[in-house]
């Protein structure tokens, strides 16, 4: 069972950033595909970002285009860890960030269904 908890959600104006951190437990983290995706209320939850790297083949991002430019996905193995950092953020950002696991890349890295756990969720407001 892998247990994955958000931090670093909070209120920003328009222009700052904000980094959020998702720390993991349970399992081989180095193995696990990493994403970050956000709900807007009452809009679809949307992919943001993913990340792959267990420490010797290449690291593989994928970034939606909303986000590409302004965001950046990182992880730290040795911390269980995978953070998001956001930069130049905008009004429509604003939304409930999830990280999420996908254990086997089985499906498109940027499908929900794809992943297989999930964290609760941070809120990120962007306002003035």
């Amino acid at each position: 069972q892998v247990q994955l908890v958000e931090s670093g959600g909070g209120l920003v104006q328009p222009g700052g950033s904000l980094r959020l951190s998702c720390a993991a437990s349970g399992g081989t983290f180095r193995s696990y595909y990493m994403g970050w995706f956000r709900q807007a209320p009452g809009k679809e939850r949307e992919f943001v970002a993913r990340i792959f790297w267990n420490g010797w083949n290449g690291v593989r991002i994928y970034y939606a285009e909303s986000v590409k430019g302004r965001f950046t996905i990182s992880r730290d193995n040795a911390k269980n860890t995978v953070y998001l950092q956001m930069n130049s953020l905008k009004p429509e950002d604003t939304a409930v960030y999830y990280c999420a696991a996908d254990l086997s890349s089985s499906g498109s890295y940027d499908n929900p269904s794809t992943y297989n756990y999930w964290g609760q969720g941070t809120q990120v407001t962007v306002s003035s």
